[in-house]
């Protein structure tokens, strides 16, 4: 078996993954998923093509969850009963609003791949069944040396045992150059390689054809007629290669290569959102790897995943090798051990490798389970749910040096605009774009009748002002006037149209206005204000760069000196959920929605009066909560600069949110826990949501050394730190602009030098633990403890 590399990150077994959730191993390339199994005498493969969706359009009833009836004065009615009352309850506003989800549709699993694999002797072990998925392994009786592995870093899983005296190797990979998944099946022992490779697939009417070693899976979903094809090219050294009905048999060879593609005739163009049938383009991808040699696919492949994963790496303690991942996982305390926070920087590896797995340029964003799903009904129809999960998938997408995985984030928000301009208009009379709380790659942007999940038009603010954070860590100006500006522009004007005057105070708020998932509809609940002057105020921020537009920088000026801010400290200490005190000290509810101020929000700033609300807050709603909730509190924590307790959320998150393919789970199996922790943990070692390069601010006591290289800040600052004793050793700093670098670490407190990269003295200004740099672009600076330096 392939030894990885020593200093990669990997997730190892001892048997094979006997269930699709916990135990299988990802791969993916942004468009294509596919799970590995690592069975001994049947191998599984489950995969899936990003766009393989039902609903949208040629779907029964399919109306983007715009209002089918007119509905005179309803939005106005519930206004008018929350100015009279204070409060409607969620039925109540949607018996008013709400309407039966009518085509909606839900993320789909493309297929499977079954190896029937010959044992020891070399004699096939293929199956007459029909290769569905409740068909299982052959025993593993005689198997020894029994490995199954997910090298993170080379982003490769592998399979090995020993069985009839022969050393039995497979490997699997996706490739984003090649548009493929590749796999390799070869043996220690020359011409011993045999086995029956066939598909299947869950959709009815689909068919699979076989000609020339290829295998060809063709159909149609029944519910939209969207067009699907699969295709799977054997190529064998030696041996025989036989074409049967529905398969391909392999007898004899040295080793044998198949490579699969999958497309659809899913385009992200409103309103029809379809394109080409995918025939050609899927035949031209199988083409073309399948006439590459297997070494070559590899290095391609392992060069584009290194490009992006190799930037960022974490080290709390070496991982050990001779202990399964699942293991680990059970062993895992949140205690001082070694394995445990090998554990930690693992998870944080894991999630920077999901990310890359699951969202790459040209594809769809990745959903709630990434790429991922082997159910025809997923949970939450695997969908994209915008009132935190669609974004918290991309908060580690800056910071831990991935920007170029949300290019289908960027996009896919864009191309919301259009079929959010329609809902904006129907429901609201307003110009500008919206989208409430699920959304599908159909351009869903109206409602459903969901009582507690159904209203949240906040969401595309949250979404457009979430690509300004791009722009801050460096995407450039041509980034802001080309592709952010134009939707944060578009979303504010929306917020401009519909904002309301509260007649208790006459502060604009949102009406009606709902904390997710939570309580009473009402007017100016804190996220939904958090969240609207967050936009309004980056979008004026942008126009002012870009010199665009003054009359709207006039006018979103007027709104923000009217806007209710959101934030307020209650009656028990506190921040308020609600602009009416209505916490309840004893709620520990997961959502923690009225703290976006403090994260992903930056007005609530450490060691302010509202700061300490927000940790009342925070403590009363405990440490519990579903696995992405956790992953937010690890942030929370963070940004209160209390590495502890971050530490502990992240403690919590391992033991009792993972699985044992280290997973999030809700329950069940949610991505965005996984992309939530990652960010909370490069919260914990890098802030810069305030102007300055803020080094370790939340390093907790039980990571006394380590060190992180790739770490991103806001202005284009990429950061790599060492520590010791809780103190950073060494700091360097790459900047990518020219002018001012402030810089604040506890190290700066005390004797420190600094050095250009020449080995000079940059021209430098302190202030007690605040360090300004006068940084030229492309320039990296190195800050160390220095007992000779001036204190």
């Amino acid at each position: 078996m392939t030894t990885p590399h020593p200093d990669d990150p990997v997730l190892r077994y001892d048997a094979p993954a006997t269930d699709w959730e916990t135990q299988a191993l990802p791969i993916g390339n942004g468009a294509l998923g596919a799970m590995v199994f690592g069975g001994v005498g049947r191998e599984r493969i489950q995969f899936n093509e990003k766009s393989l969706w039902t609903g949208g359009p040629g779907s029964e009833g399919y109306d983007h969850g715009d209002w089918t009836r007119p509905r005179p004065g309803a939005l106005a009615e519930v206004r008018a009963r929350i100015d009279a009352e204070g409060r409607m309850s969620p039925e109540a506003v949607a018996a008013l609003l709400g309407q039966p989800r009518r085509g909606y549709g839900a993320y789909q699993p493309f297929g499977d791949l079954w190896i029937d694999l010959a044992d020891g002797s070399g004699t096939s072990g293929r199956s007459g069944g029909s290769g569905g998925a409740e068909e299982s392994d052959r025993d593993g009786a005689g198997v020894t040396g029994y490995r199954r592995e997910l090298d993170l870093g080379e982003a490769v899983a592998r399979v090995g045992y020993t069985s009839g005296g022969v050393e039995h190797l497979r490997e699997y990979f996706a490739s984003h150059p090649g548009g493929v998944v590749v796999g390799r099946i070869s043996t220690g022992t020359p011409g011993r390689v045999s086995f029956t490779l066939r598909l299947s697939c869950p959709h009815p009417g689909a068919r699979v054809t076989v000609s020339g070693g290829r295998l060809i899976l063709r159909g149609a979903l029944a519910d939209n007629g969207m067009r699907f094809e699969a295709q799977v090219q054997v190529v064998a050294r030696g041996g025989t290669r036989v074409d049967g009905d529905g398969h391909v048999t392999v007898e004899g060879a040295d080793e044998a290569v198949f490579v699969l593609s999958a497309g659809t005739d899913y385009a992200d163009v409103h309103p029809r959102y379809r394109g080409a049938d995918p025939r050609a383009r899927v035949t031209a991808a199988v083409d073309e790897a399948a006439g590459t040699p297997y070494e070559r696919l590899r290095a391609v492949h392992r060069a584009d995943h290194r490009a992006l994963f190799d930037r960022c790496r974490l080290d709390l303690a070496p991982l050990p090798a001779d202990v399964p991942t699942d293991r680990l996982r059970a062993a895992y305390t949140g205690g001082p051990s070694d394995g445990d926070r090998a554990l930690e920087a693992l998870f944080f590896a894991y999630g920077r490798y999901l990310l890359i797995a699951s969202s790459r340029p040209g594809s769809l964003p990745a959903n709630l389970q990434g790429v991922w799903n082997d159910s025809v009904n997923p949970p939450w129809s695997a969908d994209y749910h915008v009132n935190i999960n669609l974004q918290m998938n991309y908060w580690p997408a800056e910071p831990a040096n991935l920007a170029e995985t949300a290019e289908p984030y960027d996009r896919y928000v864009t191309s919301l605009v259009a079929p959010g301009r329609e809902s904006a208009r129907r429901m609201f009379g307003a110009r500008g774009w919206v989208v409430h709380d699920e959304t599908t790659p159909f351009g869903f942007t109206g409602v459903h009748d969901w009582a507690t999940a159904f209203w949240f038009p906040e969401a595309a603010a949250w979404l457009a002002r979430q690509m300004y954070e791009r722009h801050l860590f460096g995407a450039g100006p041509s980034y802001l006037r080309g592709t952010a500006y134009p939707v944060m522009r578009e979303a504010a004007v929306f917020w401009l149209d519909t904002l309301h005057v509260d007649p208790r105070d006459g502060t604009l708020v949102v009406s009606p206005s709902y904390s997710p998932e939570h309580g009473d509809f009402s007017a100016g609940a804190a996220m939904s204000q958090q969240i609207v002057l967050d936009l309004l105020t980056t979008t004026l921020e942008a126009a002012r760069e870009l010199g665009e537009d003054p009359a709207l920088q006039a006018e979103i000026a007027d709104a923000l000196a009217r806007l209710d801010p959101g934030v307020r400290i209650g009656s028990w200490g506190q921040l308020q959920e609600w602009k009416g005190d209505w916490d309840d000290p004893g709620d520990t509810h997961r959502h923690l929605s009225h703290l976006y101020a403090l994260h992903p929000g930056s007005r609530v700033r450490a060691s302010t009066p509202e700061a300490e609300a927000a940790r009342v807050s925070l403590t009363a709603r405990g440490d519990g909560g579903t696995g992405w909730s956790k992953a937010w509190k690890i942030n929370f924590w963070a940004r209160l600069l209390d590495g502890d307790h971050a530490h502990r959320m992240l403690a919590e998150q391992l033991r009792g949110s993972t699985l044992d393919n280290l997973w999030d789970t809700h329950p069940p199996f949610q991505i965005d826990g996984n992309f939530g922790a990652v960010s909370g943990m490069a919260e914990m070692l890098l802030q810069s949501a305030h102007g300055t390069v803020h080094v370790l601010p939340a390093l907790p006591a039980a990571w006394p050394r380590g060190s992180v290289t790739g770490l991103r800040a806001r202005g284009d600052v990429t950061v790599d730190v060492s520590w010791t004793g809780g103190t950073a050793a060494r700091i360097v700093l790459r900047a990518g602009r020219t002018g001012p670098l402030k810089v604040r670490a506890a190290v700066i407190a005390g004797p420190h030098d600094v050095r250009d990269a020449a080995g000079g003295r940059p021209r430098t200004t302190r202030d007690g633990d605040l360090l300004t740099i006068d940084a030229r672009a492309g320039e990296s600076y190195t800050v160390t403890a220095d007992a000779g330096a001036p204190g």
